[in-house]
This record gives C-alpha cells, sequence and structure tokens, in this order.
C-alpha cells in the first residue's frame, strides 16, 4: 500500500516537472525568437494550400512579390488572440510596404469557422487554409501563434511564437 501511494506521488512530481519544464520552454522560446521551426537564414519554401472560399492558392504567390510575413494561427489559439491587435496595428502601419499573409492551421478548425472569425475580428490582410497541413510542414511550426518574416529576395530573416512578440522591430529589418 505505502509502495502504490510512493509510486503515485512520484508520478505526480514526475508530470508536474515535465508542465513545468513545457511552461518553461514555452517561454524561453518567445523570449528567445529563433529557438524552434524553421531556420533564420534559409530560403522561404513553397506551399500549396487554399483561400477561404476553397481555390488553391502557393505561398510562393506571395514570397515572389516581395516582404511577406506569415503567421500561423487557429481561431482556438490564446496566444494568437494576444497577437492579433498588434497585428492589426502592424497591417495598419506597414501593410503597403509588407504582404501580411495569416495561415489558419487545419487543427480543429475548418475554412467556415476560420472565415467567421476573420469577418467578426475584422481581419483584413490575406488569410490562407493550410488544408493538409503543407505549410505547416515546411516551415516547421512548433505551435500557434508562430511569425515568420521573409525577405524581399526570399530569405527568412525572422521567426517567433507568443503573443508577445515586437513585430514592429522585427518589420523594420525588412525596410
Amino acid at each position: 500500500m505505502i509502495a502504490l501511494r510512493l509510486a503515485a506521488t512520484l508520478r505526480s512530481s514526475f508530470a508536474l516537472m515535465v508542465a513545468c519544464v513545457a511552461a518553461n520552454s514555452v517561454a524561453a522560446s518567445t523570449a528567445a525568437a529563433q529557438d524552434s521551426g524553421i531556420e533564420v537564414g534559409k530560403m522561404a519554401p513553397a506551399a500549396a494550400m487554399q483561400t477561404l472560399d476553397g481555390k488553391p492558392v502557393d505561398l510562393s504567390e506571395f514570397i515572389a512579390k516581395g516582404p511577406v510575413l506569415l503567421e500561423f494561427w487557429a481561431v482556438w489559439c490564446p496566444n494568437c488572440a494576444e497577437l492579433e491587435p498588434t497585428m492589426k496595428a502592424m497591417h495598419a502601419k506597414y501593410g503597403t510596404k509588407v504582404a501580411f499573409v495569416g495561415v489558419a492551421v487545419s487543427v480543429n478548425q475548418s475554412p467556415a469557422l476560420v472565415k467567421r472569425y476573420v469577418d467578426n475580428h475584422k481581419l483584413t490582410w490575406t488569410q490562407v487554409y493550410d488544408t493538409k497541413g503543407k505549410a505547416t510542414d515546411v516551415y516547421d511550426v512548433p505551435a500557434t501563434s508562430y511569425v515568420v518574416l521573409i525577405d524581399k529576395s526570399g530569405k527568412i530573416v525572422y521567426t517567433g511564437v507568443g503573443g508577445k512578440q515586437d513585430i514592429e522591430a522585427v518589420l523594420k529589418k525588412v525596410m
């Protein structure tokens, strides 16, 4: 009986330790933005997706036109909601110089749900849906609220995750 209680206590302690390590990893990745995901300095890969209306689109179409800021997001993501006011402000300020593209991941949401959210929240920049997870895979997306900045030559100059990213400082890298 004592051995069973001890084993349960050890399992609980281990689970708590794993949760703390995971929380610290998330905090660290927010503070040190380039620690995860696709490598900064690489050329941005193409990825086939669809518009929210179901038409095919490829990220290469945006990348070919100049600087691009991608945000991999979801309607259910609290970090994405936290980042949303910053993204709106930065799009209003820099949207004529940098293409903003929201990449809605296909986990636990549909294009119709994303479209409703985009309309209700007045997200005025381009939104696409990663139907088969191709962009998520090639960009090695570690979490939603993942931002990738691509310069006019097609090279990745920033990656970051979390609701408290300094997007304006990031955008100044491509101006």
